[in-house]
Order: structure tokens, then C-alpha cells, then sequence
């Protein structure tokens, strides 16, 4: 049965979500009001300028610039915060929840820096922090990971989780064009911002896999833990002696637990063209996991927008406003009970693709499989690719090492005469020795 009492929403930011978010209560209203047994109402959008707000079909009356009159309305059940950044937004949030405000949101950067700050107040306070919408936009995957899949052990979370930079690597492997070529599209496109360098340098993906990885490792793991880099110094040459090599090239955010250790990290990666990530392309995002007992399970969809987050920003609006009727406020509390370490990045082992320029003459090839072989590095397989003047290029798959063997590899590599450069090099993730 429908009752007449409304939820009472405050919001705060009308940029693209908080906009979204107004579309999606006010187009699918009686819909949502079905469901929820209850209707949802915005009494108060924060927000500068009053015309964002009325040109969604709101008066001009439910606009304020001050936080407090939020705050401070003993009818607002619920603050969406959709600001974006640490401040204000952080001192909003945890003002509101110490005023008693159930609070969701969409801003990753703030999680993966204060979530475990705003997790605790929320639970002293027994209400609710919602937060859906920081990772994968559209795509559930926050409350899977602490409901539906809470049973197992996650060992891995891997994905591709930044629509951009799936978009240009696309772009790139589909089309042979350069980098920057297919930057400049997904500008015009309104794929990439102005200023790309959160997305394309792996910022963006280190946060999200930072609040991803503290809950299904219960352990607190924030951005500046994660080790990022990003998709500027890939070739089309390398995702053209990839595919050559049967894989695709992505750049994925990883997180892995082994023998009670964290491995969390960001970076371009080949993965097998069959593994179920390699076929998610353009500007959509996946989520694989693997629980003890589930298995494997892997989350598509698209990963930002303002349609799919305003979705995942209503549906945790809808699931705290159930949590309010039912009493179970704050049930839902952070899971970040453990203290595992983290392991740096000399100490992770993968597999390598390493595509180097050498002098083209003989015992060259020998010199460097010696130096790899002092170091632990086994190679899986060489292949002899162009040759420019007097260098040749080779590209060496390694089996599985501990990336600080290949480092010191590398470093007496690059100071040999016999060779001209180490263009690049790329882990190879997915798949099994």
C-alpha cells in the first residue's frame, strides 16, 4: 500500500549526476513510489545557480547555497552529496551524518581518501553511507561485494573500471592510430576531459580499485597504497605484436590477496584474448572476481554517464529509504577489519612483454638472455620484429618473476652498448603457467 509520507531528499551539486539524479525521480516517480511504497521528494538542492536546478522542472524555492539549511531540516531523511572532491564535500558529509542524515554518494575520490573516517561515523551515528556510485557507475558492485558475495574469500578483483582509457586502447587496436590521435577524438567526443590526466595516467582507476579492494579484502586500502601508471607510452606497435601474440591490451585496476598479502595496483596489462575481459571494449567497464566458492563472476556495463550513476545513486536512496521503514539504519557498516599488508611493487610477480631495440649482429641476442638469466628472469619466447639502420627490434615474453628481478634486469640492460632502447614493457595479466 502507497503511503502519502514522502522521503525528503537533500541535494547536494546539480552538475551531470545531481542533474541525472532529478531526471530519474521525477520521470520514473510513481514507478520508483510503487516499488518503494513511499514517494521520493527533493526539498533542497545546494546548489550556485538556481537556473540548473529550475530548468529541470524544480522551483526555484527548493535552491539554497548554504549546507545548513540541509543540515539543519529536520524533514530531510536523506543527503545525496554529488559535489565531487575532498572539500567541502567531506566536512557535508560528516556534518550531515552527525545531524542525523542518512548520506549516499558518487564521489570515489573522497572514499578512497576519508572512508574510513565517514564508515565510522556513520555507524556510531546508525545511520546509513551509500556509495554505490564511486565505482563502476551503472554497474552493481558495491553491494554485491557486501552482500551477495560476502560468503567467500575474494581472491582477485580485476577490471576495467575508466571508460576513457578503454576508448583511445580501442581506438588504437581496432584502427593502428596513435595515441594521440584518438585522444583528441575522445575530447570531441566528450570521452575525455580537457585536462585527461586523472583517466589516462590511471588516477581515476587507482582510487575506485583502492574502495573496491578494502572491501573484499577487509582491510583499509586508500589511493596513495594503490601503484598506478597509465596508457601515455603505449605503442601501436605494441598492440600490434600483442595481438600477434594472442592477447589484448587493456589497462586494468588489479587487486589480489595471496598468503594474507594485498597486491593492489593499476597499470596497461596484455590479457589473453579469450579471458572475458578482453571483449569489453569502447568506453564500457567490467568487474571480474573470484570467490573460494563462487568462482568466477564478472560485472558489465557501462561505467559512467549521467543516466547509469543517476541509476546507482536512486537505487541506494531507494535502499536506505527501505532501511528507514524496516529500522535496520546503519546495518551495513565498514568491513575493514583486518590489517593486511600490502606488498610493493618490486615484490608482485607477473608476466612480462619487453620490447627492446639491439645492435643487429651476432652473440647480441646471447648477451641479453645471459643478463636475464643472472637475474632470475626466465623467457618464454623471442620474436624478431623490424629492424631500423643497425638495431633490430626484439620482443621477449618472460614465464612469471618477481618484478624487482626484472627490474635490476632492465637497469643493466639499458646501460649495455648493444642496445639502442627498452621501448616498453607490460605485464601480462590472466592467465596461468
Amino acid at each position: 500500500m502507497l503511503s502519502s509520507e514522502a522521503v525528503k531528499i537533500g541535494l547536494m551539486g546539480c552538475g551531470t549526476v545531481g542533474s541525472g539524479v532529478i531526471k530519474v525521480i521525477l520521470e520514473n516517480g510513481e514507478y520508483i513510489a510503487q516499488r518503494l511504497g513511499r514517494p521520493l521528494v527533493i526539498k533542497r538542492v545546494l546548489e550556485l545557480d538556481p537556473t540548473k536546478v529550475t530548468a529541470l522542472g524544480l522551483a526555484e524555492s527548493v535552491v539554497t547555497n548554504d549546507f545548513n539549511d540541509i543540515q539543519t531540516d529536520p524533514e530531510i531523511d536523506i543527503v545525496v552529496e554529488l559535489m565531487g572532491g575532498i572539500e567541502p564535500a567531506r566536512t557535508f558529509v560528516l556534518g550531515a551524518l552527525r545531524a542525523g542524515k542518512n548520506v549516499v554518494t558518487a564521489n570515489k575520490d573522497l572514499i578512497a581518501l576519508h572512508g574510513r573516517e565517514i564508515l565510522e561515523t556513520a555507524q556510531e551515528m546508525g545511520r546509513d553511507f551509500y556509495f554505490e556510485a564511486s565505482v563502476g557507475g551503472g554497474i552493481p558492485i558495491i553491494i554485491p561485494l557486501k552482500q551477495s558475495l560476502a560468503a567467500n574469500k575474494i581472491q582477485v578483483v580485476m577490471g576495467i573500471v575508466n571508460g576513457t582509457t578503454n576508448y583511445i586502447l580501442t581506438k588504437m587496436a581496432r584502427e593502428g592510430r596513435t595515441y594521440a590521435e584518438v585522444l583528441q577524438e575522445a575530447k570531441s567526443l566528450g570521452y575525455a576531459e580537457s585536462d585527461p590526466t586523472s583517466d589516462v595516467e590511471g588516477y581515476d582507476a587507482a582510487r575506485k580499485i583502492a574502495i573496491l579492494a578494502s572491501i573484499a579484502f577487509n582491510t583499509r586500502v586508500t589511493f596513495p597504497d594503490v601503484y598506478v601508471e597509465g596508457i601515455t607510452r603505449i605503442s601501436t606497435l605494441d598492440l600490434e605484436y600483442g595481438k600477434e601474440l594472442g592477447y589484448a591490451l587493456k589497462l586494468l585496476a588489479i587487486a589480489k590477496e595471496e598468503a594474507g598479502e594485498i597486491d593492489v595496483r593499476v597499470h596497461p596489462a596484455f590479457i589473453p584474448v579469450n579471458h572475458p575481459l578482453a571483449s569489453v571494449n569502447d568506453v564500457f567497464n567490467a568487474i571480474f572476481i573470484r570467490g573460494d566458492f563462487v568462482g568466477d563472476v564478472m560485472h558489465y556495463g557501462r561505467g559512467a554517464g549521467q543516466r547509469p550513476t543517476a541509476s546507482a545513486v536512486v537505487g541506494d536512496i531507494m535502499e536506505v529509504a527501505r532501511n528507514m521503514q524496516s529500522g535496520s539504519s546503519g546495518r551495513i557498516s565498514c568491513t575493514c577489519f583486518e590489517q593486511k599488508r600490502i606488498k610493493p611493487i618490486n615484490e608482485i610477480e607477473s608476466r612480462y612483454y619487453i620490447r627492446l631495440m639491439l645492435k643487429d649482429r651476432p652473440g647480441v641476442l646471447a648477451s641479453i638472455a645471459g643478463v636475464f638469466g643472472n637475474q632470475e628472469v626466465s623467457l618464454a619466447s623471442v620474436i624478431q620484429k623490424r629492424t631500423e639502420g643497425d638495431f633490430a627490434e626484439l620482443v621477449f615474453v618472460t614465464h612469471r618473476v618477481k618484478e624487482g628481478s626484472l627490474q635490476d634486469a632492465l637497469k643493466i640492460i639499458g646501460g649495455m652498448s648493444i642496445v639502442g632502447a627498452i621501448n616498453n614493457v607490460i605485464r601480462v595479466e590472466g592467465e596461468a603457467e
